[in-house]
């Protein structure tokens, strides 16, 4: 049996970190720099860091943020939001993290996952899913639907068929966030999770 691994996501929106319900009603709960410090020192095994207002906006990311998170802390670091080109997958990790992970940006160019796979290795290259539960229907045989831009865009895509697709390109990781579970305290979106882990090799980190 797989040890747990302990992996704190910290949603980053003007450079503050911040929590909703659903994704929506959020409000700003810390510093993410000061946040990511203590989840380090209180034994997180990696951390997860989501400009959630980036690709939304249509921007680069904060890396004044990153850089200060990856001085800070000395485990894997994962960033994402905002990243649609090799441009800016090198510059997050020239700024400090180990992986980064594309969400919206993958949606729309799949081919993305590849080319960052192949430059940067499929070890760096994380799928991040944002997804709702739809009920089974045509072209949705999951049950599950692919959302991007921070839950406002339905895309009709399938998260089982979206998850095997993204691991054929070369993601090396699929972190999977359930719109329904979000802040609601009530755990984790296990059926979609345990369906994916099911059909693909590479890990997956529920969220």
């Amino acid at each position: 049996m797989l040890s747990k691994r302990i992996i704190p996501c910290l949603d980053v929106r003007d450079g503050k970190t911040t929590k909703g319900i659903r994704f929506e009603g959020n409000v700003d709960i810390g510093d993410p720099v000061a946040m990511a410090r203590r989840y380090y020192e209180e034994g997180a095994d990696e951390i997860v860091f989501y400009d959630i207002t980036a690709s939304h906006e249509r921007r680069a990311i904060m890396l004044d943020v990153v850089r200060q998170v990856a001085e800070t802390i000395f485990i894997p670091f994962s960033v994402g939001g905002g990243i649609r080109t090799l441009e800016d997958m090198r510059a997050v990790l020239l700024a400090g993290a180990e992986k980064v992970s594309v969400n919206s940006a993958a949606v729309r160019d799949p081919e993305i996952i590849a080319r960052g796979a192949e430059s940067f290795g499929r070890q760096c290259i994380v799928l991040g899913m944002d997804v709702k539960q739809v009920g089974a229907r045509a072209g949705i045989p999951s049950g599950y639907e692919v959302v991007i831009d921070g839950g406002r865009v339905c895309t009709g895509t399938d998260a089982l068929q979206w998850a095997l697709t993204a691991e054929e390109l070369g993601a090396g990781e699929i972190c999977l966030n359930s719109i329904d579970a979000d802040g609601t305290r009530q755990g984790y979106e296990l059926t979609l999770t345990a369906l994916i882990s099911r059909h693909v090799t590479i890990p997956v980190i529920a969220s």
